[in-house]
């Protein structure tokens, strides 16, 4: 039997009821993996609890023998397969998820790296080295067969092996591993990070970009751009300026991949400005996601099936998989069918983009190269003032998401808008005491076991009461930049709350999980589309950054201070010894 084209595929979706306007290509050519009728009966029969336990599969024999086989089956049934004959079928043709990695104890793994010593509480000193010991057990590495046979597998193949994030999550992602790699420079395993990186770069030779996490579901998506980044962190500790030599025209290329495919153009003050936004005009359900994905759709119209499908995919491109920060403006605003991504120009995206151009400007300096150390100092400059002229309020202190369509701010509380300052992209200093105005009127500092991720509950994961370590460390490290002593104590008292959090959890389940439930005391996060997973890489790594960071002062005691109790109590102390 012939395989099934494309256009086969969108005639089977239109057939189905799952699209009627002009269809876009699937997010990758395998009619397995990505789309066509197997995908499509499997996932709908609805086998497995996660749809993505199916797309992590790989195939005992080839693609063409298994969608044969399978061309045979849906004949004998007239394509409608009962449910035992679907399972029987993925038992004979797939192999059990992980089957293609091997657990990996990294080589440069040691006993006690010096970070330790800094901790003085020796709760805290005990709990860091159960979390350095944890890298040991979310290392995997490919079997070869990746390699030699890839249309068998949805992982793509990499090279040296990786930090994986931990529970479903057994490939490596894409802006996790910023956070992996800040935790494991903090362990000296040097050269796991720069395996890593390479595995990235290795990536935009290959395909132009780094995909949202490593399966060719994932490749027509990308996620937060920090490569650049990642490159300096590297460079920082190991001095290795013959490898940013090297791979300084692959950073360039991951960066034009969001020039050419993510730029929009703002009118403001009659003015055009070109920002970025997450953007991902690929069709039909995500694979990973895939039932989901078409019941959701089944609650819109027809014609806006597709629209609603590479909104979602835009939504996972920015990390925020789900969030009402998506929703906002949306016909309803508390439903996901109202998920409106890529009509957002978002503050983070646009901060991080402004941060890489600032380190290319530096690494061409470095290199010798002033003219394309000139080109990236323009290019941030351009981004500086579109970030001011259209995301920044003056009245509020803080930067806001800019609605396309709506053409205006959303206003709603994310500690997104607060991503320049942990980005450097600024010009004004004073700009963070402003932050640390718009965090008090907001009255973020009185959430006392994590800094909230809205103030929205929406049943999603990127939402109240969930916390998240990356967008602690966005507000931290943000505040943390000040001159003024309060807001650095501020930053300070953020970091206790967070880190009193994850070991109050962790004392209780001997785990680190993905993100936490603020409310009530702190414990493991929920909502979204899947349970918590415990692992948990990015939320390891910035634990040992504060405690790195704030080892001398940080305490393991249970009692939560409010940043801005605290510092009411500080004013008032030194204000009495001044009187």
């Amino acid at each position: 039997m012939p395989r099934m084209t494309w256009e086969l595929h969108v005639l089977l979706l239109l057939g189905l009821g799952l699209g009627s306007q002009e269809a876009l290509p699937p997010p990758c050519e395998s009619q397995i993996y990505c789309h066509g009728e197997l995908l499509h009966q499997i996932q709908m029969a609805k086998l497995y609890q996660d749809d993505k336990q199916f797309v992590d599969m790989s195939l005992a024999t080839s693609p063409d023998e298994v969608l044969q086989s399978f061309s045979k089956l849906a004949l004998t049934h007239n394509s409608s397969i009962p449910r035992g004959q679907l399972q029987e079928f993925v038992q004979r043709h797939f192999q059990p998820v992980g089957q293609e990695l091997e657990p990996w104890v990294p080589e440069d793994w040691k006993d006690s790296p010096q970070f330790l010593q800094k901790i003085s509480d020796a709760k805290l000193r005990a709990w860091a080295e159960q979390l350095h010991q944890i890298w040991k057990k979310l290392g995997k590495k490919m079997k070869l067969e990746v390699l030699s046979h890839p249309e068998r597998f949805s992982l793509i193949y990499s090279k040296h092996p990786f930090i994986v994030p931990g529970g479903r999550f057994v490939e490596f992602y894409y802006w996790d591993s910023y956070w992996v790699m800040e935790g494991l420079l903090l362990s000296e395993m040097v050269s796991t990070v720069k395996g890593m990186l390479q595995n990235f770069l290795d990536l935009v030779e290959t395909y132009g970009h780094i995909p949202n996490g490593g399966r060719v579901y994932y490749l027509q998506r990308s996620q937060p751009p920090l490569l650049t980044l990642m490159m300096d962190l590297y460079v920082t500790h190991t001095k290795d300026v013959s490898f940013l030599q090297q791979n300084i025209e692959t950073l360039a290329s991951e960066l034009d991949f969001w020039t050419v495919n993510r730029t929009i153009t703002v009118n403001s003050g009659g003015r055009s400005y070109n920002l970025n936004r997450y953007y991902v005009p690929y069709g039909g359900p995500r694979p990973e996601s895939y039932s989901k994905d078409a019941d959701l759709a089944n609650t819109v119209p027809e014609g806006d099936r597709e629209a609603l499908w590479t909104e979602l995919k835009a939504g996972a491109e920015s990390g925020w998989d789900f969030s009402s920060r998506w929703l906002v403006g949306g016909p309803k605003p508390d439903l996901l069918s109202s998920i409106r991504t890529s009509k957002m120009v978002p503050v983070d995206l646009n901060a991080f983009l402004c941060q890489a151009e600032g380190l290319m400007s530096n690494f061409y300096s470095r290199l010798g190269n002033d003219t394309e150390a000139t080109k990236y100092r323009n290019l941030r400059s351009q981004r500086l003032a579109a970030m001011e002229a259209v995301l920044w309020d003056e009245q509020k202190g803080a930067w806001f998401d800019y609605d396309l369509e709506k053409g205006r701010k959303n206003l709603e509380f994310y500690p997104s808008n607060l991503a320049p300052l942990w980005a450097g992209c600024f010009s004004d200093p004073s700009i963070i005491d402003k932050a640390l105005k718009y965090l008090e009127d907001n009255h973020i500092l009185t959430y006392q076991y994590g800094i909230p991720t809205s103030l929205r509950n929406t049943g999603q994961q990127w939402d109240l009461p969930n916390a998240w370590a990356p967008l602690q460390d966005l507000v931290i490290r943000g505040l943390a930049k000040s001159a003024s002593p309060r807001t650095q104590e501020v930053a300070f008292q953020l970091a206790q709350n967070w880190i009193r959090t994850n070991f109050k959890v962790y004392s209780q389940t001997s785990a680190m999980f993905e993100k936490y439930d603020i409310s009530n005391g702190g414990h493991p996060g929920g909502g979204g589309e899947y349970e918590v997973q415990e692992g948990f890489g990015w939320t390891n790594g910035l634990a040992l950054m504060l405690l790195d960071r704030y080892g001398d002062q940080l305490t393991s005691g249970s009692q939560l201070a409010s940043p801005g109790l605290h510092c009411l109590v500080a004013v008032l102390l030194i204000s009495l010894l001044l009187q």
